[in-house]
């Protein structure tokens, strides 16, 4: 990955989500060889945050609008993976400057499977899974990705004070 920022102030804002069933298993995609960024690797449904996806809807307050992460990766996972999500929690947060220098701030959320069956966007995914946490850890996946999916079997086992980490 770059490390130079293209431009200084610029970020592009990412959200992705972990999302598991009734089995304790959890969806990751496999992402088509052509893509700009982690070309042929498994990670998780999310997308970016446009302007369009608050400047034109009503604002919650005078000045600002609640809510929008939540709306753009319900919509993202639908796009891309054809499934609702329930019980958004927020994970963590991670940053990374893209190839052509764009820094990404990346929100990681988990989320239940609320429904409908998996259907890929061809354009961006190639395959799909349900995975255990352990089996997650066997796949080619985007670094730290297998770790969050860890990370939240962990949560939702129960387990309190889990802290992330990168296994190498």
């Amino acid at each position: 990955m770059a490390n130079h920022v293209k431009e200084n102030e610029l970020h592009r804002v990412v959200v992705t989500a972990i999302i598991y069933n009734d089995e304790g298993k959890f969806l990751v995609t496999k992402r088509t060889d052509d893509q700009k960024v982690y070309p042929g690797q498994w990670t998780v449904p999310g997308g970016g945050l446009e302007a369009d996806d608050y400047v034109n809807e009503d604002k919650t307050t005078t000045d600002a609008w609640y809510f929008i992460i939540e709306k753009v990766l319900k919509r993202e996972v639908l796009e891309e993976v054809n499934v609702e999500i329930t019980k958004l929690k927020y994970l963590l947060d991670l940053i990374f400057v893209r190839p052509d220098g764009i820094p990404v701030i990346v929100l990681s959320y988990y989320a239940k499977y609320d429904g409908g069956e998996v259907a890929l966007d061809p354009t961006e995914l190639s395959e799909y899974k349900w995975v255990t946490a352990d089996e997650a850890m066997q796949l080619d996946m985007i670094e730290g990705i297998a770790e969050e999916i860890e990370m939240t079997d962990k949560i939702l086992k129960g387990e309190k004070d889990v802290e992330f980490r990168i296994r190498k």
